[in-house]
């Protein structure tokens, strides 16, 4: 099914830009959010001794103490997740604040691998790194964190059908293991829209497994979104930035 050219805004909403050309405040975020990544990857598989976790632990609960000093309170002026991206009923997409913090696509939530989406034709494609602290089987991806970035990929896809909406339904066929520490490729297609349904699907690709460009598939989903009443998604809003004021 063909994207309709408005709604790829919704896709370079999250996408990335020059680290350069972002406010400075931002791009320190991005910069915590990498160190704190780099933490995590390491924690979770470190050799470190006893001592050394000690001195570890003290030093980041300077880290804490310093943040604790700063309230909670920061505004949900964007979206968490690519299946709500976009215009809406001609209402101009809001700032990008909180695409840095989804816990996929975020630079500046260390949760986050991150994800990076693009579009190629009528394709939409994030390529990712899973780290260590993604692992599941030894050595691979843990099969719900593939299921989650089939939902973010594909819920960036539906956003492109200019009437998007929240998972309905996520169906997952794993075909081999996905490995870690390695790239990744995800390629997703709006498959049609009927009512409020709008149905997509995606596969995942290793694309370091052959010398000559070859892509191994390592799982396919599909995805059912039922368009909703965005009222709903401002009222939710609205009552998640009460609780912080």
């Amino acid at each position: 099914m063909e994207i309709k050219p408005d709604a790829q805004r919704a896709i370079a909403f999250f996408s990335t830009p020059d680290r350069a050309e972002v406010q400075p405040r931002r791009r320190a975020a991005w910069e915590v959010g990498d160190a704190m990544r780099e933490i995590i990857d390491r924690l979770v598989d470190t050799t470190a001794t006893t001592e050394d976790l000690q001195l570890i632990q003290a030093q980041l609960a300077d880290v804490a103490a310093r943040l604790s000093q700063f309230d909670y309170g920061r505004k949900y002026d964007s979206y968490s997740e690519a299946s709500v991206a976009g215009d809406q009923d001609g209402t101009p997409t809001p700032p990008v604040g909180h695409a840095d913090f989804s816990p996929l696509l975020g630079r500046s939530n260390p949760l986050a691998p991150p994800m990076e989406l693009s579009i190629e034709g009528n394709t939409v494609c994030a390529t990712v790194t899973f780290g260590h602290a993604y692992e599941g089987p030894p050595g691979h991806v843990h099969g719900g964190i593939v299921a989650a970035a089939f939902d973010e990929i594909l819920g960036a896809t539906q956003a492109l059908s200019g009437s998007p909406g929240m998972t309905g339904r996520l169906s997952v066929s794993y075909r081999a293991p996905t490995p870690l520490h390695t790239p990744l490729r995800f390629e997703s297609t709006l498959d049609g829209v009927n009512g409020r349904k709008i149905s997509t699907s995606a596969r995942l690709y290793d694309v370091s497994a052959g010398s000559s460009g070859e892509k191994r598939l390592c799982a396919e989903a599909d995805g059912l979104f039922i368009s909703v009443d965005f009222s709903k998604i401002a009222a939710m809003r609205a009552d998640r930035d009460g609780v912080l004021e």
